[in-house]
């Protein structure tokens, strides 16, 4: 898990407009090797910090929503600053807006969210060195197998809000 319970945590883009609060840990964060969170990110990976959205704060200007395409076919809604283009958090089709995926390089202090699992691990490149002592799974994982028991009990909590979203994409009432 995290490196640090000191929370909140502070965040944003480059140029400082767009500027956000964790009030709490994450749920969990991924190190993601997809060729196509390599692709979105320019990078060798994504780092991400699942959170409920209503647990990041706004301190700044709105980021604008920007639906991009994902390998699910589902896409995912990325926040940037509206003026310098920074991705601070995605949302994806998954659990749509009650989770933010924070960009952890975002943070002010991102050396406080290391990863807790490396996932994807089966297209990461080559030269990438993965350290010893954090998961590592080819794919995806089993949730309940990786994360912490606080972390899981939180996404119950929150699983009727998922649900319902996913029911209202579906058209159901």
């Amino acid at each position: 898990m995290t490196t640090s319970d000191a929370f909140p945590a502070e965040g944003g883009c480059d140029c400082r407009a767009v500027r956000y609060r964790m009030t709490t840990r994450p749920l969990f964060v991924h190190c993601c090797h997809c060729r196509w969170c390599q692709r979105e990110s320019g990078g060798s990976f994504a780092l991400n910090a699942m959170i409920e959205s209503d647990r990041v704060e706004s301190l700044g200007l709105a980021p604008e929503i920007v639906d991009t395409p994902s390998d699910s076919g589902l896409g995912q809604k990325i926040a940037r600053c509206p003026r310098c283009r920074i991705a601070v958090w995605s949302h994806y089709a998954g659990s749509g807006p009650v989770v933010k995926f924070v960009r952890v390089g975002t943070l002010d202090d991102p050396d406080r969210l290391p990863p807790d699992i490396h996932i994807f691990t089966a297209s990461k490149q080559p030269w990438v060195v993965l350290p010893g002592g954090t998961p590592a799974v080819p794919g995806y994982y089993d949730r309940e197998q990786h994360w912490p028991a606080a972390s899981l009990q939180r996404r119950q909590a929150i699983l009727p809000l998922i649900e319902a979203w996913q029911a209202s994409l579906r058209g159901e009432d």
